[in-house]
C-alpha cells in the first residue's frame, strides 16, 4: 500500500511513520506548512518541519513540505477570530482536522496516487459487523484524540491510517528510543499552534478584532465587577473579571458579546440539564437512546439521552445526571462504547432545562 504519512515533528507521527515502514508500505513522509505567523508551541515551528524531515531521512522515506497556509488561515484562523468577536469558544485542532488534515490533505495524496493518509493521533479505526467503520478510542485513555477527530466519516475511514491506536505514549516514546529517532523524548504539543507563549491569546485577537470592555453584573444585574475585553470571557471562566476579593465563589453564567455584559453567578448555576448539540457529523447514520457524551478534549464522557432532531442535523440529550454547562462554539462528541457516533458544535442559547 502507498501510504502519504503526515509528519508534524513529534514522535507520534514518526512512530507512526516507522510502523507503516516496518509493516512493509511504501511510505513518504508529509507536513503541512499550515500557520504562515510565529509559533512556539504548537506543530507549525522552523525546528518542527526540520524534526519532521530529520525522522524520515532516518526512515529512510522521502519527505515533502505542502504549503497549505491559505487554507488554514481560511478554515481555522478566520472562523477562531469571529467566534471570539461573537462571543464564542472555539475548538481550532478540530477545525484543522476536518478541514485540513482530512479534507485537502486526503485529496492531494489522491491526486499523487496514495491509497492512504496516516497520521500519529492516539485513536483507533473500528469496523463493526455491518462494514462500517467508527474512530474509537486510543490504548492510552489519558492521550486519546477520539473526541478531536469526530468529523471523520464514511468513506475518510477507509483511507486513513492511525497505526499508533494501539499503544500507549509510553510504548510509543519507547519505539522512538530503539529506533534512535530523533523525536523520542520530544516534548507534546499542548497549545494552538498559532498563539505563541510569549504573546498569548490576547494579544492574537487584539491585532485582528476589536476588543470592548464590558461589566460584570450578578444574576440581579447588579455592577460587580469589569473586564478589558468582553470578547475574551468563556462560560464557566471565574479568574479575571475584576470582582472583590473575599466573596462567595462565582462564575460566569453568560457572556452578551452585543451588550458588552458578562453575567456571574454562583457554581450550581452551571449546571445543566442537557445541552442542544448542531452542525452534527454522523459516523454512518443518526443515533439515539442511550449513549455517552464528551465535552473537552480530555473530559470525561458522562451518560445521556439523546433525542435527533431535524433529520440528523441536531440533536438534544440530557443528562442522567446535571453537567457543568458547554461553552457555545465547543464540540460535545457521542460514544457509543469506545466508538464514536457523531459529534456536533454547541450554539448560543444551548442550556435545556
Amino acid at each position: 500500500m502507498r501510504v502519504l504519512a503526515a509528519l508534524s515533528g513529534g514522535v507520534d507521527s514518526s512512530v507512526a511513520a516507522a510502523l507503516l515502514v516496518e509493516a512493509g508500505h511504501e511510505v513518504v513522509g508529509a507536513t503541512m506548512k499550515l500557520w504562515g505567523g510565529d509559533s512556539d508551541t504548537g506543530c507549525c515551528s522552523v525546528s518542527d518541519v526540520e524534526d519532521a524531515r530529520r525522522s524520515a531521512a532516518q526512515l529512510g522515506v522521502d519527505h515533502h513540505v505542502f504549503n497549505y497556509t491559505a487554507e488554514f488561515d481560511e478554515h481555522v484562523v478566520g472562523p477562531y477570530v469571529r467566534d471570539h468577536a461573537e462571543g464564542r469558544t472555539p475548538n481550532p485542532c478540530i477545525e484543522c482536522n476536518r478541514h485540513l488534515k482530512f479534507d485537502v490533505l486526503l485529496e492531494r495524496a489522491e491526486l499523487l496516487g496514495f491509497d492512504a493518509v496516516a497520521t500519529g493521533h492516539h485513536a483507533r479505526i473500528v469496523e463493526r459487523p455491518d462494514g462500517t467503520r467508527r474512530i474509537a478510542r486510543g490504548a492510552d485513555v489519558a492521550k486519546d484524540q477520539s473526541y478531536v477527530l469526530y468529523p471523520l466519516h464514511g468513506a475518510e475511514l477507509t483511507r486513513v491510517l492511525l497505526p499508533i491506536g494501539h499503544l500507549t505514549k509510553d510504548e510509543v516514546r519507547a519505539r522512538a528510543t530503539a529506533l534512535g529517532l530523533r523525536t523520542a523524548a520530544k516534548a507534546d504539543s499542548q497549545d494552538v499552534c498559532f498563539i505563541t507563549r510569549v504573546d498569548g491569546r490576547d494579544a492574537f485577537l487584539g491585532e485582528r478584532l476589536d476588543l470592548h470592555p464590558g461589566r460584570v453584573v450578578d444574576e440581579a444585574g447588579t455592577p460587580v465587577g469589569e473586564v478589558a475585553a468582553v470578547e475574551l470571557v468563556t462560560i464557566g471562566q471565574r479568574r479575571g473579571l475584576g470582582l472583590a476579593g473575599g466573596a462567595a465563589r462565582r462564575f460566569v453564567t453568560d457572556v452578551d458579546v452585543a451588550a458588552r455584559a458578562i453575567t456571574v453567578g454562583p457554581p450550581e448555576r452551571l449546571l445543566a440539564e442537557g445541552v442542544a448539540v448542531g452542525d452534527m457529523v454522523w459516523a454512518h447514520e443518526p443515533v439515539d437512546g442511550e449513549l455517552f457524551a464528551q465535552c473537552s478534549a480530555h473530559g470525561d464522557a458522562h451518560p445521556a439521552v439523546v433525542a435527533v432532531e431535524e433529520g440528523g442535523e441536531s440533536v438534544v440529550l440530557r443528562w442522567d445526571e446535571p453537567q457543568r454547562r458547554v461553552a457555545p462554539g465547543q464540540s460535545v462528541v457521542l460514544y457509543e462504547g469506545d466508538a464514536v457516533v457523531g459529534g456536533g458544535i454547541v450554539a448560543g442559547g444551548q442550556a435545556v432545562p
